[in-house]
């Protein structure tokens, strides 16, 4: 395929199986931060470009903890993906966000500890702004893609980020919704951030599969209870998919492919040259 892969889906391996996609490839990336979570399936929908990632790797065998999260975004950046659309699962803090229903976030809580969040530092410093952590024409989009596809979908919200991989007790649940969030999950930090430093535009659509724990006629949040809510969604992701390739522009008129443009505060000269040589694909 002569032209970029300039859409980028993160989410599940079940999302690959679109009948529409053409010239379907497997890529094997190797990245200087490690391998991806899984090969890149690559493809035409349309006549559009497409590469779609399994976050948590072919079979699910990665925690949130364990995703090489800097591995997926660079591959992804080096195939020429300009524009990420990420699919997650998340409870509900709010009780008009009802399961079955899909967020499309424009604000994000990293409440997470464990894990890599820049691509920069060994001799590169770099401080770039996620004030608006997601791109808000792609998340315009995708909001109206998802519309046409027919299913309930708030625009606006914040995505709290949990380390996991254990859900939430009681006390924390109930302090998330005084803090006022609104969608709890455990993958969108750090790939919006590292998204942001790629100069990629990102989104995310957050399928809500549950209340969490603070709603009080509610059972625990169980995995079965989680895939079910995934299950039946897959097809309305899909959808929503084929709607935002058909409706995308080539060109974008965002912010985001300039984000590194004053970041940067390490002379160039400075950097020293193994760091600069991994850092190439970002900073060219």
């Amino acid at each position: 395929m002569d032209k970029k892969y300039w859409l980028g889906v993160i989410g599940g391996s079940g999302l690959y199986d679109f009948p529409a996609l053409e010239n379907k490839k497997t890529l094997l990336i190797d990245t200087p931060f490690g391998e991806p979570s899984s090969p890149i399936i690559s493809g035409e929908i349309s006549g559009h470009a497409i590469a779609f990632l399994a976050r948590h790797g072919i079979g699910h065998i990665f925690s949130p903890s364990e995703v090489n999260y800097r591995a997926n975004i660079y591959a992804l950046k080096s195939i020429g993906v300009d524009r990420i659309v990420s699919i997650s699962a998340c409870g509900s803090l709010r009780e008009d966000l009802s399961p079955g229903h899909i967020v499309i976030p424009n604000q994000i809580f990293d409440f997470t500890h464990k894990r890599e969040r820049t691509f920069f530092g060994n001799g590169a410093v770099v401080h770039v702004s996620v004030a608006n952590p997601y791109c808000p024409e792609l998340s315009n989009q995708i909001y109206q893609a998802v519309l046409e596809a027919g299913a309930t979908v708030h625009k606006k919200g914040t995505y709290l980020t949990i380390e996991g991989p254990r859900f939430s007790t009681i006390a924390e649940s109930k302090l998330y919704r005084q803090w006022g969030m609104s969608i709890i999950g455990m993958t969108a930090c750090p790939e919006v951030f590292l998204a942001r430093e790629a100069e990629i535009c990102y989104t995310t659509m957050a399928h809500v599969t549950d209340y969490d724990v603070w709603y009080s006629s509610e059972e625990s949040v169980t995995v079965e209870k989680v895939i079910k809510v995934l299950q039946a969604n897959t097809e309305i992701a899909q959808k929503s998919i084929l709607n935002l390739i058909n409706n995308l522009t080539e060109t974008r008129s965002c912010e985001c492919d300039i984000a590194l443009k004053n970041a940067l505060m390490t002379r160039k000269d400075l950097i020293p040259t193994k760091t600069g040589e991994n850092l190439n694909l970002l900073l060219k």
